[in-house]
């Protein structure tokens, strides 16, 4: 991960509502949770979830897949995994602890 890709994944967290849903699908695990699922639980308009999950995937932090007439949500663990790594990698290099 590079520092514009780092920037743009810290950006879409930035939202308390898109983080929120971030958190949520994070919770859930690998099998995600369904649009209709995470909008219970956040309890917030379906247009305003479509906007907030349609900005995460842009920033390939959430995925979508469609099952049926279902959208299941995921979050990219990979992507989540490289922004901490970015974020920690060089932690306390010049300070020798």
């Amino acid at each position: 991960m590079n520092l514009d890709k780092a920037a743009l994944s810290l950006e879409s967290l930035g939202n308390p509502t898109r983080l929120s849903v971030y958190q949520t699908l994070v919770r859930a695990g690998p099998d995600g949770l369904a649009v209709g699922q995470l909008q219970a639980r956040l309890g917030i308009p379906a247009s305003t979830l479509s906007h907030h999950i349609a900005h995460l995937m842009r920033n390939n932090l959430v995925s979508q897949q469609r099952e049926g007439r279902v959208l299941r949500c995921t979050a990219n663990y990979a992507a989540m995994n490289a922004l901490l790594d970015f974020l920690t990698r060089e932690c306390c290099q010049e300070s020798g602890c």
